[in-house]
């Protein structure tokens, strides 16, 4: 578990004893007499515990290091002297990926999307503490202040701003929304500034949100297109405000339409993606444009059926991991940072149990879309949406509102 980590060095029983003539002899035939590594330490085999502060830091006393166990002196030298590799080793939640900015984005994530209030900022302090260092926001959920508080713990715990990657898309004006989405999370500026939907809706509106009409339809601005707000997007880049641009729910048609137009390439586009909806031209497209993928939802909705498929049980068996370590995995196996959402700290730490799937794993989880019709756990359509961008995503239309990233 990032954030406590406990590492432990174990040292042979005897790697020699010296006998009282002076010769060498081996550890199992030196009975009655103290190896080199024994004289030194009180027991054997010689363990080393070192735990970290919540910032970080290297604790190093007699508490930690036992006297009854090995020579505290000794320890701390060893410590010193150790490697940090060896001391705490990287994980397979550390991985990262380098967006086309060349910044390093944490491949797992923490999303925050439908969160009840008073559970989000214990969320991300929690999640900060264990060791992530990636955070999803959007203005639209509502939640950004106490994301904002969560932040605020984590810094005061000596979590460094430059160490966690933060970003937030918008549903409104541009610059005015990263604006008040940085006094939210109370920040100077954010990694990653995402565009929510390629569809404009009336900044004018009945609601800063979701606009409608008095029917009860989306309140769209048809005089505008996303490839302008695109060039905003390139404008606010500029300000230093944040520090990438990024989409967020756009297919192939829609990317090559933006491509048209850009200076600037998306650093990243975030979409729903599971076995149950793989998107794989989409993922392609973008991998050859130099895009980063990011998988939200993926896991499914509760009680997603995705947890009973047999190709995932067996992959999970197989690695004697659950079913939800198999799919974050496969994320991360196809080139893509996650974002699983979670408010109960077991389970925020259980999502940062990933593992490395073989390509054999991986194939398995890619033939499930093979039997099964693609299934969208989030729509993405509303009543006064194009049917063109419904027709160029896989999965579904239900006719739910789109306030999901």
């Amino acid at each position: 578990m990032l954030g406590h980590l406990h590492r432990r060095i174990i040292l042979p029983p005897s790697v020699e004893a010296s006998s009282p003539n002076g010769k060498t002899i081996g550890a199992k035939t030196g009975a009655g007499f103290r190896s080199r590594s024994e004289k030194v330490f009180h027991r054997s085999p010689m363990q080393v515990q070192q735990q970290r502060h919540e910032s970080g830091k290297k604790i190093r006393n007699n508490n930690i290091i036992s006297p009854s166990t090995m020579n505290p002196q000794l320890a701390n030298f060893i410590l010193e002297k150790t490697p940090d590799f060896i001391l705490h080793p990287k994980t397979m939640s550390d991985t990262e990926f380098t967006l086309n900015t060349g910044a390093k984005i944490p491949a797992l994530g923490l999303g925050t999307w439908q969160s009840a209030p008073g559970e989000v900022k214990n969320a991300v302090s929690h999640a900060l503490k264990v060791g992530y260092k990636h955070i999803d926001a959007a203005y639209v959920y509502g939640n950004e202040d106490e994301v904002g508080e969560g932040l605020a713990e984590g810094f005061k715990s000596g979590i460094k701003r430059e160490d966690v990657f933060l970003w937030c898309t918008y549903h409104s004006r541009v610059e005015e929304n990263l604006d008040l989405s940085l006094k939210s999370l109370g920040l100077d500026y954010v990694d990653l500034y995402l565009m929510h939907w390629p569809v404009p809706m009336n900044p004018k509106g009945n609601d800063p949100k979701f606009p409608k009409h008095p029917d009860g339809s989306r309140d769209l601005d048809t005089t505008w297109s996303y490839t302008q707000t695109w060039k905003e997007m390139e404008a606010v880049l500029a300000t230093g405000k944040t520090r990438a641009i990024g989409v967020a729910n756009f297919s192939v048609p829609f990317l090559e339409e933006l491509m048209k137009e850009a200076k600037v390439t998306p650093a990243a586009n975030q979409i729903e993606n599971h076995p149950y909806l793989p998107q794989q031209e989409i993922v392609d497209y973008c991998k050859d444009k130099g895009i980063l993928i990011t998988a939200y939802s993926p896991l499914g909705s509760t009680g997603s059926p995705l947890f009973q498929e047999k190709e995932i049980q067996e992959v999970a068996k197989k690695h004697d991991v659950s079913p939800g370590t198999v799919l974050l995995s496969y994320h991360v196996a196809r080139g893509s940072s996650v974002i699983p959402k979670s408010v109960t700290p077991s389970r925020i730490e259980e999502n940062m149990k990933l593992i490395k799937l073989d390509s054999g794993d991986v194939k398995a989880l890619d033939n499930i879309a093979k039997t099964h019709p693609p299934n969208r756990f989030v729509s993405i359509s509303d009543s006064l949406i194009s049917n063109r961008l419904c027709e160029d995503f896989d999965g579904p239309d239900d006719g739910e509102a789109m306030d999901r990233v």
